[in-house]
Formats: structure tokens, C-alpha cells, sequence
């Protein structure tokens, strides 16, 4: 999938069409189609080749044009002459967060920084302040901006590993005697990043299997090839192996490589009391017989344990649990009924409320809600009061056409500084579903932050917070919280936390779903699609939750309508 790479150079055309002073709308044009083409779970080649691109949202004549060169080249000739207009070193500043297209060029005039490293020196020797524009708290915004930057350079999003993969794993199926293939490792622990991607295949031509893998990615680095184990490094910086394996050692493989480390010490260890051993091959007992390996599940019941879902393999309780046969049924995709956080072209959406609910039907939903941005975020082009009610007559007019499926007034309002709702409460009291979420103001204190989502969890009109940590993939950590305190107020206030499923975020993570379980809080798995295609990107939030070790009774759009309906009265 050419996907990343296109929305990449869509995003630096952006950049520097803002550092030469370009026209805002056509900036925009770019900003919003990379983030469309990003979260579009299909292959943008396949638009490509079956001539569909405009039929993407924002994607017209021009920019579907430069869509097709680059998947058919791997190049843009415009975004090259764009690039020779802009000194190379303003382009790498501007990989680190917090330094915007002025701040780079900025630094770039004032002090010749031409790479990263210049800008750390020019830090501990002070060199930045005193610049016009450039305060203290700026300065210490681009050191932590440098430092989250090179941690995420060791690993990457779920999202990103798994449309890697999926490039493999494709390539190797068309191979006739492939008979069982999986990734492991953490990705198939969906891990929210992931470091290297590890693929399994079981085969009676091992050196076919070597051949497609190797030819299956463009531009790579051959690391290592042999009979039965390659490795390559992508163009991406992306290590991928594969191994072809035994069959009656695919399941053992398949574990140990999946593992997690203290997952598989654990279970050597419970397999050595019994006087066995267990390693990639399979399980043996003293005399070196093989007990079991050709499955997973054959390895399980050897073990006396309950099949344990990759997702859980960290060795935090679920051994203990799987020996008692007492471990959670996790939620999985099937069981989710609705998306209550979506948007249309109402605000900053690229469809109509009738298109983004007729996707969501096909994927076999009964409910969405259109969660447009409020009045006051004018930069996603928040919905006025007056265009309130046009929008609720529209979702009315939709309503009128479909069967077995209904789509809810909703909005996603902004939590100012102050912990205030954006509308009303007359006005919010008319919606189906209320979403609040922070936009702005992040670099608040702990301590303020918090206060500003409790205040929201007291809102008796609020129903779900979304992205309640603020993380972005790549460009912002997640602000801290007093977790506990939100937790609390999220539980009193009867008010759900949302699991936003966009790659970009995945926020709440697992961790804290795990938490919210504890605590008695409800989460509510959404997409926050700002497009058809990024309706998608519901399983990524499946998987946080499941490795979170929640069940379907704990996610409230697991509800049927009615019920979910009564549920979030306060």
C-alpha cells in the first residue's frame, strides 16, 4: 500500500506551500486529503487502478492526478521543483513537533540550522533566545518536540504496521503452496507501536516463499536470505522477517514469536515443573518426545489453560486466569452495533450525512452519529446554531429513507479552558448524542486539564469524552491527567470515555481501558470518521479495548439503539 507514502508528500507540499506564503484554501486542500488518504483502510492503488480517485472526498481532477504519478512512479515532479524552492534543512526541522513552516524558516535565517542536530546545539548554548517570536517555553516545547521525535523513530503505529504487513502477507497468499501464514510478534499483540514486523508460512517450497518475499517490497534492503528465513529493510526504515517453519511446528513458532517475553518465560517455567521443555519447535517432554506444536490451541490444552487471546499475552494475570478457566470473553468486532462519533461535510467531513450513514449500514451497523465540531472551532469549521437545525432536518429527511438503521443528532463540543460546553444547555438538550473533547489549550497544567474534563463529566447533557488524553501519533504526547479523578467523575456522572480509533490517536490507550474497567466506566469504541473510508479504522479501537481486557458489556455502542438510548440518561 502506497497510502502513507502519498498522504507523507501531501502533507510536506502543505508545509511548504505555508512557508512560502501560499494560498490558505490550497494548502488546506492538501492537509485534508492527506489525512483522508492516511485513514482509508483500502489500497490506494486499487482507487488508482480501477479509476475511482475522485470519488474520494476532496480529491478532485489535479490532485487525483499527482495521486496516479505517484503510485505509478513512486515520484512527483511537482513536489520535487516544489522542494528545490525551499532550503532542504527547513524541511527536516519540520519533522519535529512543535516547529512549524515560520518557526523552521525562521530558524533556518536567523541562526543557519540545517539539520536537528544543529538546532540541540544551538538549545544548550542558548543561541535561541532573544529571537523575535521565540519565547523560553518555546524553546522547551522544541527540546521535548526533538526528544518524542527520535522515540518515535524506533517504532511505529499499529496502523502503519499493519498496512506494512498486510503488503507481505497479500503477496504471499497468491503462492499456491503456502499452506498456513500469520504475522506475530507485537503487532499480532496489536501493540499500539510496533519496533520490526515477524511473519510465519508454512511450505512445502520454502525457496518460492523466500523469492515472493523478497520481491513483494519496492526499493528494499536484503538484510539476510536463506533456505527458510529472510530479512529486509523497506524503504520506510521497516524491518520485516520471515520464516518458513514446520507444519507440526507452526503452532509452537507461532506462540514463541508472537509472545511476549514475560509471557513465554512464564510459560517455560510452568512447562519445567512439569519436566518439559517448550520452545519454537514445540513442547517436549524429558525423553525429547513432542507433546504438542502444530497449534497454538493443542499447546493450550497440554497446558491445562483456556486459549489465551494474543492480546493479552503480557504476563499481567492471564496465565493465572486461563488455569482457573476464568478469563474474559473478549469484545470483538462483530459485536460492535454503532459509531456515535463521526462527521459530514457539515463541519470539516468530506461526505454528506446520507453518504456517511449509508457506509456505515453496509458495514453492518444499525446506528452512527453525525458528532459535527461546535460553533467555536472555527478551524474545522464548527456548526452554528442556526445551521443546527438545517442539520437536524437533513438526519430527519435521512431517517425517512432507511430501514433497520437510524442515524442521531450528535456533536462533538468543545471543552473551553474553563471546563464550559460550547453550546447551551437549551441547545444541547435537543441532540441524541453529545461528545465533548478537548482542541485546544493543551499545555495547560495537570491539574487544569483534569478539572476541564471533570467539569465536562457534570455537564447532565454530555454523554461520552472523546480523545480524552489528546494524543497524536508523531506530532503531540498525550497531556497529563490525574487519571483516578477522571475515572471517578466519569463513573458518578454516568458519562462514557471514548476509545477513538483514528491510527493517528488510539486514545484511550490500553492501559487505561483496563483502568476504566476497573473503575466501573463505560467505553465507547468510535472512529471519529471524517470520511467513509476512515470508518475503517474500527478495528485498531477493537484491539486497544481487547488488549485492555474489555468484554462487549463493558463498551456502550455495543448496545442495541433503544437500550443505549436509555442507558446514557443522566
Amino acid at each position: 500500500m502506497k497510502n502513507k507514502l502519498v498522504s507523507d508528500i501531501f502533507r510536506h507540499i502543505a508545509e511548504i506551500l505555508e512557508i512560502k506564503g501560499e494560498n490558505v484554501f490550497r494548502i488546506r486542500a492538501y492537509q485534508r486529503a492527506a489525512d483522508t488518504i492516511e485513514g482509508i483502510p483500502e489500497d490506494i492503488e486499487q482507487f488508482v487502478t480501477e479509476g475511482r480517485l475522485t470519488e474520494i472526498p476532496g480529491i478532485g481532477t489535479d490532485l487525483a492526478a499527482k495521486i496516479t504519478e505517484l503510485v505509478s512512479t513512486g515520484k512527483l515532479k511537482f513536489y520535487e521543483d516544489l522542494q528545490e524552492t525551499v532550503p532542504e534543512s527547513v524541511l527536516q526541522l519540520l519533522a519535529i513537533p512543535d516547529v512549524g513552516p515560520r518557526t523552521a524558516a525562521l530558524l533556518y535565517e536567523r541562526l543557519k540550522i540545517k539539520n536537528i542536530d544543529d538546532l540541540e546545539r544551538a538549545i544548550s548554548a542558548g543561541r535561541l533566545s532573544g529571537i523575535p517570536g521565540i519565547k523560553d517555553r518555546t524553546i522547551e516545547n522544541i527540546r521535548k518536540g526533538i526528544a518524542f521525535l527520535k522515540r518515535g523513530r524506533e517504532r511505529m503505529p499499529l496502523a502503519r504496521a499493519l498496512q506494512v504487513a498486510d503488503g507481505f502477507v497479500s503477496a504471499l497468499k497468491r503462492i499456491e503452496d503456502v499452506e498456513q501464514l500469520s504475522f506475530a510478534g507485537s503487532l499480532r499483540r496489536s501493540k499500539e507501536t510496533v519496533r520490526d514486523i515477524d511473519i510465519l508460512v508454512v511450505s512445502s517450497k520454502p525457496a518460492k516463499v523466500m523469492d515472493a518475499f523478497i520481491g513483494a517490497a519496492d526499493k528494499s534492503q536484503v538484510l539476510a536470505k536463506g533456505e527458510t528465513k529472510a530479512s529486509i529493510r523497506t524503504a520506510e526504515d521497516i524491518q520485516v522477517d520471515c520464516r518458513v517453519v514446520e507444519k507440526r511446528s507452526y503452532g509452537a513458532a507461532l506462540l514463541y514469536f508472537t509472545g511476549s517475553k514475560d509471557f513465554n518465560i512464564r510459560l517455560r517455567m510452568i512447562a519445567q515443573k512439569k519436566g518439559w521443555k517448550i520452545n519454537e519447535y514445540g513442547v517436549f517432554d524429558g525423553k525429547g518426545k513432542l507433546l504438542a506444536g502444530a497449534t497454538e490451541d493443542r499447546i493450550f490444552k497440554l497446558f491445562k489453560m483456556q486459549y489465551i487471546e494474543p492480546e493479552l499475552r503480557e504476563n499481567s494475570g492471564e496465565i493465572e486466569l486461563a488455569l482457573k478457566d476464568s478469563l474474559p470473553r473478549l469484545i470483538e468486532l462483530k459485536d460492535v452495533k454503532g459509531d456515535l462519533h463521526c462527521h459530514s461535510d457539515y463541519s470539516d467531513g468530506g461526505n454528506s450525512i446520507e453518504e456517511m450513514a449509508l457506509a456505515a449500514q453496509e458495514r453492518g451497523y444499525s446506528y452512527v452519529a453525525i458528532s459535527d465540531h461546535s460553533q467555536s472551532l472555527k478551524v474545522a469549521n464548527g456548526v452554528s446554531v442556526t445551521d443546527l437545525a438545517k442539520k437536524k432536518k437533513e438526519i430527519e429527511s435521512v431517517n425517512r429513507k432507511l430501514k433497520n438503521f437510524r442515524v442521531l443528532f450528535g456533536t462533538e463540543v468543545d471543552i473551553d479552558p474553563e471546563g464550559r460546553i460550547d453550546y447551551p444547555d437549551e441547545v444541547l438538550k435537543g441532540f441524541d448524542i453529545v461528545v465533548a473533547a478537548i482542541h485546544l489549550g493543551f499545555k495547560q497544567p495537570k491539574e487544569k486539564l483534569t478539572l476541564r474534563l471533570v467539569r465536562a463529566c457534570a455537564n447532565k447533557y454530555v454523554h461520552i469524552i472523546a480523545h480524552p488524553t489528546g494524543r497524536l501519533w508523531g506530532t503531540r504526547d498525550a497531556y497529563e491527567l490525574d487519571m483516578q479523578e477522571l475515572m471517578k467523575a466519569a463513573r458518578d456522572t454516568n458519562t462514557a470515555l471514548e476509545v477513538n480509533s483514528f491510527p493517528d490517536r488510539l486514545d484511550l490507550n490500553d492501559g487505561n481501558c483496563r483502568l476504566a474497567k476497573k473503575s466501573g466506566v463505560r467505553i465507547c469504541i468510535n472512529t471519529d470518521a471524517h470520511a467513509v473510508g476512515h470508518l475503517g479504522s474500527m478495528p485498531l479501537g477493537v484491539a486497544v479495548a481487547r488488549r485492555g481486557w474489555l468484554e462487549a458489556v463493558d463498551v456502550l455502542n455495543t448496545l442495541p439503539l433503544e437500550k443505549l438510548l436509555k442507558v446514557i440518561k443522566k
